[in-house]
């Protein structure tokens, strides 16, 4: 039986692409000599894009997040010019990388209106995050916007709320906290169709490429978050993972990221895949320019007490003694105090697909500045990453992917040519040595050519674990160094396809991070582990 649609979907999508470039404005438009200009670059970041923007933007926007909440509270610099700031970065980065699905500046710019009048009235600033903009991957439902979520049957509404009166006036619980602590939010950034793909493609407005290398990928499925950001169009940023996807994006655009266990923020009223699949859990992330970015991000939800409201969170506050005891393993250069390095354990591979030679490269620099700097490293061998990646797959598809051909028969879009193979409708159907934390790849490559990603098993254990990570970029893949190696032989049909689709010129220039994981938990210990990590990294290329 064929339904019968009253608008194409395809007409759908195309509407909404329009009306979001008509939030944009007039001055903020690009020219058709200019978009063709970038459609030819290979590198979006840094001097390209800044040729778009004023000295006085580029200097607010390439500033990082805890400096830029110290500025506005000191009275350096006004909420409303950081946040047209990067309105207007923004703005241009979704025009030269496809990356935003729902833009309100006009309500961003109120409300810093409104920051800057009560911290010109009261002398204090609102919360911690006091007029600094944020975005939102497009599962946060914010008052009077849409929330998608990648599906074209969701244009005009909030995915998940059928009840036509609260269409636009549900607002998300950690929309609600970011809002009590200051935050001034005004984007929404893309996502993949089903939020289940390694990648960021949906019939909306397409894929959004990787910044660094328009080669590339810029992963998933909180793709747009980590695209925005390696354009500095955001600085922190809010986004979800259930199999690596704040941890993916994050290495892949070369910024940070803070996977927690599920339970430790609040999931609730954001839109989701698979509603009821409580085993498995997702979790919220921050995706931030840099560390201190996804601290603050961490520190000032928890001191809302996201448990009285919803009580599925764990009423753990922010431990800043953790995090102290730490930092204080090592100086600022990450040098081990001699009485207590860290111990790190460290997986080279899990022994289903071989990382590429640029992740092999970022790996061994970071394994030798953590042994410079004083600390204890030991191979890291768990069991079988093979188990964990079939338990993983039969939680997502445990519903016979009934949901998703819910959401796709709204508007009559298809699946997405990616996901066709995995999505289909059908019937439903112990480690003894310790380490502080495991240092290990977030996938077999930097980036990935679209439509080349085959093999999530380095993040979905760590989900399926319900394990805390972080993520921090190491270097770039590089031609000159990161040739092929003759000499590996794959051990299976999925190792031997990603292998071959190595190529030292199409992979130049992309970002190579790795994750560093802890346990349940363990968030404000993964994070100053991986400060100390990067200090030892950026001491030992200085």
């Amino acid at each position: 039986m064929t339904t019968e649609y009253p608008i194409p979907w395809e007409a759908r999508a195309a509407k909404k692409r329009e009306d979001t470039l008509a939030k944009i404005p007039a001055q903020w438009r690009l020219s058709p000599a200019d978009l063709e200009l970038a459609a030819k670059q290979r590198d979006l970041t840094g001097s390209f894009i800044e040729r778009f923007l004023e000295p006085e933007v580029i200097d607010i926007v390439k500033t990082d997040s805890v400096p830029l909440v110290d500025d506005i509270r000191a009275g350096k610099r006004s909420a409303v010019e950081v946040t047209k700031a990067f309105c207007k970065t923004a703005a241009i980065a979704h025009q030269i990388n496809n990356c935003l699905i729902e833009v309100f500046f006009d309500i961003a710019i109120k409300r810093a209106e409104e920051l800057d009048e009560y911290l010109r009235v009261y002398g204090k600033p609102v919360g911690p995050l006091h007029g600094l903009p944020i975005s939102l991957k497009d599962q946060f439902h914010v008052k009077g916007v849409d929330t998608t979520m990648g599906y074209v049957g969701w244009i005009g509404g909030n995915m998940g709320i059928t009840d036509p009166t609260q269409t636009h006036q549900v607002e998300s619980q950690i929309t609600k906290e970011l809002l009590a602590c200051g935050a001034v939010l005004f984007c929404k950034t893309s996502v993949p169709q089903t939020l289940l793909l390694g990648d960021t493609y949906n019939n909306i407005i397409g894929r959004t490429l990787n910044p660094h290398n328009h080669n590339l990928s810029c992963g998933g499925s909180s793709g747009g978050e980590a695209a925005l950001m390696a354009l500095r169009g955001s600085t922190l940023g809010v986004g979800t993972d259930i199999g690596g996807s704040v941890r993916i994006p994050a290495a892949f655009c070369g910024i940070f990221s803070l996977k927690p266990t599920p339970e430790r923020l609040s999931y609730r009223d954001a839109a989701n895949t698979n509603p009821g699949q409580n085993t498995y859990r997702s979790t919220l992330g921050f995706m931030s320019t840099s560390l201190d970015g996804c601290e603050l991000a961490l520190k000032s939800v928890l001191s809302t007490r996201p448990w009285v409201q919803d009580p599925a969170v764990v009423p753990i506050p922010y431990r800043q003694h953790v995090f102290d005891d730490v930092l204080s393993r090592a100086d600022t250069r990450g040098r081990a105090k001699a009485d207590r390095p860290l111990r790190l354990g460290i997986l080279w591979s899990d022994g289903i697909v071989e990382p590429h030679p640029p992740i092999r490269r970022g790996m061994t620099m970071v394994a030798e500045a953590v042994k410079k700097a004083g600390h204890k490293l030991v191979d890291w061998n768990p069991p079988s990453h093979a188990t964990a990646l079939k338990i993983h797959h039969s939680f997502l598809l445990a519903d016979g992917a009934r949901d998703v051909h819910d959401h796709l028969l709204l508007s009559g879009e298809p699946l997405i040519a990616d996901l066709q193979a995995y999505f289909n409708l059908r019937d439903p159907h112990p480690v003894t040595r310790e380490v502080d934390a495991v240092i290990m790849p977030v996938a077999p490559h930097a980036a990935v050519i679209p439509g080349k990603f085959r093999h999530l098993a380095y993040t979905e254990v760590v989900n399926l674990l319900n394990y805390s990570a972080a993520v921090i970029p190491v270097t770039k893949a590089d031609r000159a160094v990161d040739g092929v190696d003759e000499t590996y032989r794959p051990v299976n049909e999925v190792d031997r396809l990603n292998w071959e689709s190595y190529d030292p010129e199409i992979y130049h220039g992309a970002p190579v991070g790795v994750q560093i994981v802890a346990r349940k938990f363990e968030e404000e210990k993964v994070l100053g582990i991986a400060k100390l990590v990067h200090a030892a990294l950026n001491a030992q290329s200085a």
